[in-house]
């Protein structure tokens, strides 16, 4: 079953509108902030081995342990930056993803500079399969497999199949121009 035909039958309220939030109004659209786009790729790779659920109940508080998503600050984060985030309950306290968010930090740094932008180096390869951009992510980015990858393009509108044709946010994904229609 797809994410749009799951969340109406979720149970109980509070769980339901916590999808329906990030359904509605954040998958699949395109994100134009670099800070917003690494956040949501802290998001997808703290993810991994667990529900997007779990996530999205801790999105504040990620939010709050890594100042913002602001990739300045993140990058210059220390030995001790890291400890606190490896002692944080509002977030996943795995070393291998707190390294890469701080790794991945100094990498869209250096894109930044180079690209002008992270949505920029992101544009500049588009478009690429999935297999593709997974090979380049594993090239330039920490902790960052298949599903990851595919689920952060898809969430932020650069592959498609983030909503059923039928789903009524699929029209209002459409009409915010996701890059995987300029395919």
């Amino acid at each position: 079953m797809s994410y749009c035909s799951v969340i109406p039958s979720m149970q109980p309220n509070e769980r339901r509108a916590l999808h329906s939030n990030y359904h509605d109004n954040h998958y699949g659209f395109p994100i134009h902030d670099d800070n917003e786009l690494f956040g949501r790729l802290i998001l997808e790779i703290n993810q991994a081995g667990l529900s997007w659920e779990t996530i999205l109940k801790k999105e504040e508080g990620f939010r709050k342990a890594y100042a913002n998503f602001d990739i300045k600050k993140i990058a210059n984060f220390n030995e001790a930056d890291r400890e606190r985030l490896l002692q944080d309950l509002g977030i996943i306290r795995n070393k291998l993803k707190v390294n890469a968010a701080i790794e991945n930090a100094k990498t869209i740094l250096q894109l930044q500079k180079e690209f002008g932008s992270f949505e920029k180096w992101l544009e500049s390869h588009h478009p690429k399969t999935k297999a593709e951009w997974v090979k380049l992510f594993k090239k330039t980015f920490k902790f960052t497999g298949g599903e990851i990858v595919g689920e952060f393009l898809m969430s932020i509108g650069y592959l498609a199949g983030a909503h059923d044709a039928s789903c009524p946010i699929h029209g209002k994904v459409l009409k915010s121009n996701p890059k995987w229609v300029n395919q």
